[in-house]
């Protein structure tokens, strides 16, 4: 079994455990370069906030390259910031499958201390 099949295997698991709970999920994926984050509504109909390092807010106050632990930060600062202005306070966090270390958990602590709970 290769490492993406391996990586969805736990994510369904996690989503299904989501999917119960019946609260917004702030899922999140990863690649060498970027890192992008989503609340998505409980019934998983809507996305309600969405951030990345690929926006201009974000990007600018990166120096350069957005697929370190700084980056992904900056990302779960922004998520946070725009789930509370639409209203969401409370989420389940969805790692996709992606082990909590390094640039995951650095996304996850930044939106906590921003407001986010989970």
């Amino acid at each position: 079994m290769d490492k993406k099949i391996s990586r969805l295997r736990r994510a369904r698991r996690a989503r299904a455990k989501i999917r119960e709970l019946g609260v917004h999920r702030l899922t999140i994926f990863r690649t060498p370069r970027h890192m992008y984050a989503q609340v998505i509504a409980a019934d998983g109909a809507k996305v309600v906030a969405s951030a990345s390092t690929l926006d201009k807010g974000v990007k600018s106050a990166l120096n350069g390259h957005g697929g370190n632990i700084a980056a992904a930060a900056s990302v779960g600062r922004e998520i946070a910031e725009r789930a509370k202005a639409a209203g969401v306070e409370r989420v389940a966090f969805d790692r996709a499958g992606f082990k909590y270390h390094g640039r995951v958990k650095a996304l996850a602590d930044a939106a906590r201390e921003n407001g986010l709970q989970f």
